[in-house]
């Protein structure tokens, strides 16, 4: 007799949990993940405009985490077999009618309540190349700042921002010297033109998503 393997449809928001070292455990919905407080994957996208002001989104209030408050470009979870680049580019898609990206990683945060237990990998897409088209059921509101204005609203608003935001910003990684609309400082002996010997590299696009943090 014949034996016939059944597949269970995974539903269309589901997520990979991992353990508290990022490997993967299992997939459930991402909403019973928050719910019992699961690990898993998440993605933020930084977008510039031209004269180096960073896009901030606000988040819409039928969000379930954080609603209404002030985020960093893009944002969402990794879905189940996706990875992290695909999962950015997706969030530039829906959320900003942002399409072909060219994306780099910068950083990753690791797991934790304010995260909304997401290990969240932080991208950036460079300048955006034309107009943003924020989707109203994702984002209230939007706009662009610069370092200064984003420094003022850490310092006077920092309950109406996300946790993550004020991570990275605190971690210098919202705004850095290779950036538009800020230079590289000179080192000193080496031409002006050189990025400093402490500046963190960037991997490149290239480099796979789906490696271990």
């Amino acid at each position: 007799m014949s034996r016939h393997s059944r597949t269970i449809a995974q539903p269309p928001d589901a997520v990979e949990i991992v353990d508290g070292q990022d490997r993967p455990l299992g997939v459930m919905p991402l909403a019973e993940a928050r719910r019992q407080a699961l690990f898993h994957r998440t993605v933020l996208v930084l977008v510039y405009d031209a004269a180096g002001r960073v896009f901030l989104q606000k988040r819409a209030r039928t969000k379930a985490l954080y609603p209404g408050r002030w985020d960093l470009s893009a944002a969402g979870p990794v879905l189940a077999g996706e990875a992290c680049k695909d999962a950015a580019l997706r969030g530039l898609r829906q959320e900003l009618g942002l399409g072909g990206a060219n994306l780099t990683r910068l950083a990753q945060a690791v797991a934790c309540p304010e995260t909304g237990y997401g290990f969240t990998t932080l991208f950036s897409a460079g300048v955006c190349p034309g107009p943003l088209l924020p989707d109203p059921a994702e984002i209230e509101d939007g706009l662009f700042v610069d370092r200064d204005e984003l420094d003022a609203m850490v310092a006077n608003f920092r309950e109406m921002l996300t946790p993550s935001l004020v991570s990275f910003w605190e971690r210098d990684l919202v705004f850095r010297p290779e950036r538009p609309g800020r230079p590289a400082p000179p080192t000193p002996g080496k031409q002006g033109g050189d990025a400093p010997d402490d500046e963190p590299d960037e991997e490149p696009d290239e480099a796979p998503d789906d490696e271990e943090p």
